[in-house]
């Protein structure tokens, strides 16, 4: 494991403790003391994946990343590439989320779906006539012939309950409410 170190426009790949302290003494404006040597070979030891930073002065701090790489243009290369994978789904516009989110409720895939929805149920009190909104959970199996059409047959049948009050609301297709689970073929 080895410590990449930026401190401003400097930044060095040390392969141990000993480089570290030498690139930061090459800097006039750190202190290397006793105490910032154990710190550093504290982070360095320690199984601490996340970064280190080292205060210099009110506001500047040194950053310590712990990595594999070998060379800072190897660091720099493996950067870019995990911050492409990391953004990948969010450089995306809303309107593309959501044709993706729509080209897969709609994929046909027939077979048993188990679907889950959570409702807002009428209830009404008999004294007061006054209605409440109660989150209902809901969880069945069907087959259906995409997680859309299991949606709609959920749907379908809650609608045509007579235990039901009318003016229940129901989320929608794409809501965080609905979810589903392909189970298995026909």
């Amino acid at each position: 494991m080895n410590l990449f170190i930026r401190y401003f426009n400097h930044e060095a790949l040390a392969h141990d403790v000993n480089e570290a302290l030498n690139f930061l003494r090459s800097i006039g404006e750190i202190k290397v003391d006793g105490n910032t040597a154990n710190r550093i070979n504290d982070f360095y030891r320690s199984n601490n994946t996340y970064p280190f930073r080292l205060k210099v002065s009110y506001n500047n701090y040194v950053l310590f990343l712990k990595t594999d790489a070998e060379t800072i243009d190897e660091f720099h290369r493996l950067e870019q590439e995990n911050k492409a994978v990391r953004n990948d789904g969010r450089n995306m516009s809303n309107a593309d989320k959501k044709r993706m989110q729509m080209e897969a409720l709609s994929a046909v895939r027939p077979g048993w779906y188990e679907g889950s929805i959570v409702f807002k149920r009428v209830l009404v009190n008999a004294v007061t006539n006054k209605c409440s909104y109660i989150d209902t959970p809901f969880v069945v199996r069907c087959k259906a012939d995409s997680p859309a059409d299991c949606y709609n047959r959920i749907i379908d049948h809650l609608k045509s309950r007579t235990d039901l009050d009318p003016r229940c609301q129901f989320p929608s297709v794409r809501s965080n409410n609905f979810s589903y689970k392909f189970v298995k073929e026909f």
